[in-house]
């Protein structure tokens, strides 16, 4: 019998080439679309879940600022004593830098590494896969574990055990073990190294003092929860423990620190990493469940497209139905032929969806950011393709099985049985929803590039042509850092240099020991970015004075204890002018001379952030250059190469362009519009395919009015307008339907932004304008290859 179903629904498939064509495209890309969404959500969702101890591993994070607030940035006092008081509530305890660069050397090769330095016990807690060697590797003085493919770099074929390195020109360690590379989805994929805790103590001598110290928010703290701990019970235990030993008094000698402690679990670190008032409520999260949505929406618009040319040609087969019913086919049989035929057409659609997605992985690949594969070799793939895959057939061919199968063979057959108005109605509720869905994807797509571009064009407060960052891993510059900034302003390609804690493009919030008369930061008002720098740092990157003046002298000069704060900062103290007026932080005060205008440093898409700039005595981490306008850019490089060489040999000439780094702050946005065109452009062609089959279907159904009205002298704009107009009628309604749920939508989304842009009318329009001139194009070829049919041909046998 299930033979029989599937030679008849072959035979029913190669007698409708063009149906079929239409019906097997549109639900291959339609799957395809949905198979590499599904690929990419299933990526997302196992990111962190390769390490043995997914389940038990958090990271120690503070929330201040009145608890809107949230960091991960600790001090290191912190695990030992969680150690000390809450030890049966930790399996581990593990102490951590943040991810740093340096700089390896091993003979002439150079190498720049991101990597972290760890207590042993690290290695456990992420059950790091070893190569070589054992989990016991850091605790031998000067030891370093490499990456697989940090260590064929420095050391190609040759075996790295054992072996001695550089690093930073300062310290030689030996090679106590190679480790598996961490993979793409993974929270530790960019950890190159893992050079041990009491190392780093001794490459920067002050870890040793701030490693004790309650107020120096710099490092990471991860722990293993024990078998019997809870998680949230545990959060609750250590919450008051910064706040204890980081008192903050006001007047009155009271502890104004409100900076409570929490556990963020491993579970939640790439999903949830978005911190709003205190809660870590969003983040990728919000991609996977739109991708996921439109990978529905668009498999839904190809199942649509097969249900309506299955129901269009049902006058065609209501013959062949009211024969099967006068032979003796059931009801329940009748169905099943027809679900075969859907069936058969799902899994040749799989065949062909399986070559779209291979072909189509490494450009998806691009555009997301990710490496997302197709696990070829696992069971359950293949058991979910065909599960998948048996559904689809199932949704697409449930309306025209229960349709056809309830035709009445009597009338059928004796040819008064017509599909009549109400039988169009429900294929054309369908066409609408097509529509609809493809409108409201054009306009989401629409406003996600013009969120990007109103973002981008917003003034930044400072100059970003032709300047360049470099990122110093020694202090062999900053040692000698005035003959090294007149040895670049000599090469005639550099206007001005100068040193900074931070890059150009970030701001590191700092919340202690800031007050100011009348005022205390410690209300949770604000956080400020304290960005120590060197005299010319304004120049350099081209800070707007508006009041006061700049730096004049260096850390050791008469402006040693002064600030310059931008307008942010000066807004939120709640000061009309703050020049002149002291600041006190870190016990220490500081005469404010200058006003500058706000720098965009963090998100283009926020308020600006509160800074304040100061001369700082002490090494800094990072050169701002000022290429010199007259020249061009990779002459300037040129030209500055070999003083940086001059000056560290040990370090290689590592830059970035200020507007590139700033560029790349759009990425997230740019991407998922990029994802949003891309979908949408299928959405749209498989609504094309759905409206072109049954355009073909309408002309070939009244073929003979159309001879008879071109006999009455009707043109060919009047019949083209004829067939036209009913699909003009259902898109229009599917414009009215599409504006209100796409506007909510996408206000809602964009109330994230605090710098957004608006949802225009004229958005709406020229979506809605684009949706009618596809359908125009799509319909126009049958509409007029109809009105163009000779009569005679159409009306001979009447």
């Amino acid at each position: 019998m299930f033979r029989n179903y599937f030679k008849t629904a072959w035979r029913s498939l190669l007698k409708n080439r063009l149906s079929s064509f239409i019906n097997v495209g549109g639900l291959s890309v339609g799957m395809a679309v949905a198979m590499l969404i599904g690929c990419w959500i299933y990526n997302e969702w196992s990111y962190n879940r390769q390490f043995a101890n997914y389940d038990r591993i958090a990271q120690v994070w503070q929330l201040w600022s009145g608890g809107q607030q949230a960091q991960w940035q600790l001090p290191a006092a912190v695990g030992d004593e969680l150690r000390a008081k809450f030890g049966s509530d930790f399996k581990r305890v593990v102490k951590s830098s943040r991810t740093l660069e340096h700089v390896f050397a091993v003979g002439d090769k150079k190498l720049v590494e991101k990597g972290n330095f760890i207590e042993p016990e690290g290695l456990e807690l992420f059950s790091v896969p070893m190569l070589q060697g054992d989990h016991g590797g850091l605790k031998v003085p000067n030891s370093i574990l490499l990456s697989a493919s940090t260590a064929r770099a420095l050391f190609g074929n040759d075996d790295p055990v054992g072996k001695v390195l550089s690093m930073d020109d300062t310290v030689s360690l030996k090679v106590t073990g190679i480790y598996a590379d961490f993979p793409y989805n993974c929270a530790l994929r960019e950890v190159s190294f893992l050079g041990s805790w009491d190392l780093f103590a001794v490459i920067d001598p002050e870890t040793r003092y701030n490693g004790k110290s309650w107020g120096d928010n710099g490092w990471q703290n991860f722990v293993q929860l024990a078998e019997h701990a809870d998680l949230a019970q545990v959060s609750a235990k250590i919450s008051p423990l910064k706040a204890q030993h980081d008192p903050m008094l006001d007047a009155a000698g009271h502890n104004v620190n409100h900076t409570t402690l929490f556990l963020y679990p491993m579970s939640r670190w790439h999903l949830y990493s978005e911190f709003k008032d205190g809660d870590a409520n969003t983040g990728k999260i919000r991609y996977v469940r739109l991708f996921g949505l439109i990978g529905v929406l668009v498999l839904l618009l190809a199942c649509i497209n097969f249900m309506n040319l299955s129901t269009a040609r049902s006058e065609k087969r209501a013959k062949e139905v009211g024969i099967r019913k006068v032979v003796g086919s059931m009801r329940g049989q009748l169905i099943g032929q027809f679900y075969s035929e859907s069936l058969l057409v799902a899994f040749l659609s799989l065949g062909f969806a399986l070559g779209l997605v291979t072909m189509a992985i490494p450009f998806f690949n691009e555009l997301s950011d990710t490496r997302t594969t197709i696990p070829w070799a696992n069971p359950l793939w293949w058991a979910a393709c065909a599960g998948f895959t048996l559904f689809t057939g199932l949704v697409a061919g449930s309306y025209p099985a229960l349709y056809l199968s309830s035709f009445r063979p009597v009338k059928v057959l004796k040819g008064v049985w017509r599909a009549g108005r109400l039988a169009a109605a429900p294929r054309k509720v369908l066409v609408v929803v097509q529509f609809t869905v493809s409108i409201a994807m054009i306009v989401g797509t629409v406003i996600v590039f013009r969120q990007v571009q109103y973002a981008r064009s917003r003034p930044v407060g400072y100059d970003q042509g032709g300047l360049v960052m470099m990122h110093l891993h020694t202090q062999d510059i900053h040692q000698h850092f005035g003959a090294f900034r007149d040895a670049l302003m000599h090469t005639g390609a550099v206007a001005e240099a100068a040193e900074s804690v931070a890059p150009v493009t970030e701001s590191w919030p700092f919340n202690g020991g800031l007050h100011w008369t009348g005022h205390t930061q410690w209300d949770g008002e604000a956080d400020f970015s304290m960005k120590g720098i060197t005299q010319g740092y304004a120049k350099a990157v081209g800070l707007q004075f508006v009041k006061g003046r700049d730096f004049q002298t260096g850390p050791d000069g008469a402006d040693a204890l002064t600030m310059v704060l931008n307008e942010a900062a000066l807004k939120n103290m709640k000061l009309k002018d703050a020049v002149g007026k002291t600041i006190t932080w870190q016990k220490t005060n500081f005469t404010v001379i200058g006003i500058v205008k706000d720098v965009v440093m963090e998100s283009p898409y926020e308020t600006p952030f509160p800074a304040m700039y100061y001369l700082a005595p002490y090494p800094m981490s990072y050169v701002t250059i000022k290429i010199n306008p007259a020249v061009g850019a990779q002459e300037a490089l040129r030209k500055i190469s070999p003083v940086v060489g001059k000056f560290s040999p040990a370090e290689p000439f590592d830059y970035n362009f200020v507007d590139d780094t700033y560029d790349a702050k759009f990425k997230d946005e740019l991407r998922i519009g990029t994802l949003a065109g891309f979908f949408t452009v299928l959405a749209i062609l498989i609504s094309c395919l759905g409206l072109f089959g049954l355009a073909s279907f309408v002309a070939e159904q009244r073929i003979k009015e159309i001879g008879v009205r071109k006999v009455l002298g009707a043109t060919v704009f009047n019949l083209w307008g004829l067939l036209s107009r009913e699909f003009i009628l259902l898109v229009s309604v599917s414009f009215l339907i599409a504006i209100p749920i796409a506007w909510r939508v996408l206000a809602q989304w964009l109330q994230q932004f605090a710098y957004r842009t608006e949802v225009s009318w004229w958005i709406f329009a020229v979506a809605g304008m684009g949706a009618l001139v596809i359908t125009l194009l799509t319909v126009s070829y049958q509409a007029v290859k109809a009105a163009m049919t000779n009569p005679v041909k159409s009306l001979r046998s009447e």
